[in-house]
């Protein structure tokens, strides 16, 4: 049997011609496909650069349909979801690539962590700490440790916070030690208030040991030791407080003048406090002195002694309350005016974040942040 070469003679052509067609018909929707996504992308991009993140949203969805593998699309939309405050969504996006097993794990600690931060942004506390607790090992383990440091103090677990700050102060180039003397104090306090006034007193101890300058550790020794009756104890404590702490007598000033009077330790009491006068001018050493004094012209001498050094309207204040008025009817409305003219002077202010208060804070109600209260007091700052 003879073979007929023509099929082959048209097969070979006709084979080559369909391999190219199809051939340009792929490459042809690959291009179309490649523009799309990149236009759709960068249109994304353009819209957050103009602070536009609801157009923005749509084109990153758009690009995401486009190409539903890129991983990196995906943290650009969740991120967009946090930031415009759609936590739901965002929650989705990233268990969406938690939930795939193609991601390598860098990527998986990434999501992980943003996870974290969509239910920590939330309020979903219990869920963000198990999803920060998974991140033990990874890149993201300090930001995991500083986050977690922040849950445990919003929901007040001061055993937690010590141990999470505990590892920060060994793993981190900043130190903790003074958060963890906060630590103490706060669970010497929830000791003190169950009861158990030996456990509060140790905590108390490993507090002030840990940080010699934590005067709130040695104001608290000292109230709890006039709680017990130990006066001596109490007045010893703040005696321990201007050696360590000078800086912050001005806070322990009222109590330490009153233990003195009830100890008959007043002369003790005086020296300590006006050699912390002549260093740095107080509103409430002057003020404590002043009461150690008899009442009268030695009181009113005292506020004299503090406008010479340092001009304030408080002292004036004070010195004014011991004037006789010619016109006995304008005392009342003048004092009365001066009074409220000094109550914005005598609070207190975060050096952080400016928050204002009339008592002093270890902890800034406004920003959260440790010792940022000044124990001066507005007016003197």
């Amino acid at each position: 049997m003879e073979l007929d070469l023509t099929w082959l003679l048209w097969g070979l052509p006709l084979a080559f011609a369909l391999g190219w067609v199809a051939s340009r018909l792929d490459l042809r929707q690959w291009r179309i496909a490649g523009r799309h996504a990149p236009r759709a992308y960068f249109r994304g991009l353009n819209h957050l650069l103009n602070e536009q993140q609801d157009q923005a949203i749509d084109a990153f969805i758009e690009a995401v349909q486009s190409d539903p593998d890129t991983a990196e699309l995906h943290f650009a939309l969740g991120n967009l979801f946090r930031r415009r405050g759609d936590y739901d969504r965002a929650i989705r996006v990233h268990e969406h690539l938690l939930a795939r097993s193609d991601i390598g794990r860098k990527d998986r600690d990434r999501a992980q962590h943003a996870l974290a931060l969509d239910f920590l942004k939330a309020g979903l506390l219990d869920r963000a700490e198990a999803a920060l607790v998974k991140l033990e090992g990874s890149d993201f383990e300090s930001e995991a440790l500083l986050a977690l440091l922040s849950i445990y103090e919003r929901s007040r677990d001061w055993p937690q916070a010590r141990r999470v700050a505990e590892k920060l102060d060994l793993a981190q180039p900043g130190s903790f030690t003074g958060r963890l003397a906060h630590y103490l104090c706060e669970e010497a306090d929830l000791a003190q208030r169950s009861g158990n006034t030996l456990q509060a007193f140790k905590l108390l101890d490993e507090a002030v040991a840990r940080v010699p300058s934590l005067a709130r550790g040695w104001m608290t020794i000292s109230a709890l030791r006039s709680q017990i009756g130990d006066a001596n104890g109490a007045f010893d404590a703040l005696l321990r407080l201007a050696d360590n702490a000078p800086q912050a007598l001005p806070l322990a000033a009222h109590n330490l003048a009153e233990l003195a009077r009830k100890l008959g330790r007043e002369a003790e009491a005086q020296r300590l406090l006006e050699a912390a006068h002549e260093r740095v001018p107080s509103l409430d050493v002057s003020e404590a002195l002043a009461s150690l004094d008899p009442v009268g012209l030695q009181q009113r001498q005292r506020y004299l002694d503090h406008l010479r050094q340092e001009p304030s309207l408080v002292m004036a204040t004070r010195w004014l309350e011991g004037e006789t008025f010619s016109d006995a009817e304008a005392r009342q409305p003048v004092m009365l005016a001066l009074e409220q003219a000094c109550g914005p002077l005598k609070r207190y202010r975060c050096a952080a974040c400016g928050f204002e208060a009339r008592q002093h804070f270890w902890q800034c109600p406004g920003c959260q942040a440790w010792d940022s209260y000044p124990a001066r007091r507005v007016e003197e700052l």
